[in-house]
């Protein structure tokens, strides 16, 4: 049967419902099409089985990794996502995206590879959140936790692939700046720059800083040395603005659009882009930029 999805029913995990999300996101099944048994004989209708059945065989998309003949790292949802991408739907950067951002580590939870650490929680802890609160929940109220949770990872893959999209096309504007500026980084509206920045050698690039608008007002960032060390700053804003607030920071740089000096000094926000840029030019004089 076309567009069919069939998985087993009882308790769910986050491997199969991030693997139906994919299917549903990237319409390679109908979502009213979902079926939910152990039955081998209904699951052998359904043109896509996942995490039940005991075979791992793309080419007739079947998808489970419980069997003792399957010993890779996958679960049902790292098997889907790699069909997505040899089966061409996926290209390898989107491939990549996926499993970085949510895929390898539900692979990784549901094969006992990780478990979460107190205060944080994983995508598969919230998946399981999902689960009726009473053990011995009926049939029915099991399947519709399990489209309730399936609704959720669907919504979210969305957003995260329409995020990707809008930063892929801000790609553009991050390389003209790099081409533009040395060592501040200019931008007329807010875009997400980071990721571009670092995906086009901005480790080799010698910018210290951006200006961009943030909201109403203007911000005066500093650059991480690199993606994985956003958190951290090539160069910090000056130390005697340190967790300023307006007044306070107006009387420290004689600017009187200074808004805010985070005490982390790797940001600062101004009423406008000029207030921004004296900001700028008076760091490089104090500190011999």
């Amino acid at each position: 049967m076309k567009y069919t999805f069939g998985a087993h029913d009882g308790s769910f995990h986050a491997d199969e419902v991030t693997a139906l999300a994919l299917l549903i996101v990237f319409k390679n099944i109908d979502s009213s099409k979902i079926i939910r048994t152990r039955n081998l004989d209904i699951l052998e209708q359904c043109e896509y089985v996942c995490d039940v059945g005991g075979i791992y065989d793309a080419s007739i998309k079947r998808f489970d990794h419980h069997q003792v003949s399957y010993q890779g790292p996958l679960s049902s949802a790292g098997m889907i996502l790699k069909y997505l991408f040899d089966t061409g739907v996926l290209s390898q950067k989107e491939y990549h995206f996926f499993n970085n951002s949510i895929v390898k580590g539900v692979d990784a939870f549901d094969n006992g590879k990780v478990t979460t650490n107190l205060g944080f929680c994983s995508f598969s802890n919230i998946i399981s959140n999902f689960l009726p609160i009473e053990h011995q929940a009926t049939p029915e109220e099991m399947d519709n936790a399990f489209m309730s949770a399936v609704e959720f990872t669907v919504g979210h893959f969305k957003r995260l692939y329409e995020r990707y999209k809008y930063n892929l096309s801000c790609k553009g504007l991050v390389e003209d700046a790099m081409k533009k500026y040395t060592d501040c980084l200019f931008f007329d509206k807010s875009i997400p720059w980071m990721e571009s920045f670092f995906e086009l050698n901005g480790q080799d690039h010698p910018a210290l800083f951006i200006i961009m608008p943030s909201g109403d007002n203007w911000k005066l960032r500093g650059i991480p040395p690199s993606y994985e060390e956003k958190i951290k700053v090539r160069h910090f804003l000056p130390k005697k603005w340190e967790g300023m607030l307006e007044k306070e920071l107006q009387k420290a740089t004689g600017i009187k659009g200074a808004i805010f000096c985070h005490k982390g000094l790797f940001i600062s926000v101004w009423k406008t882009k000029e207030d921004a840029i004296a900001a700028y030019e008076l760091m490089k004089k104090e500190e011999n930029l």
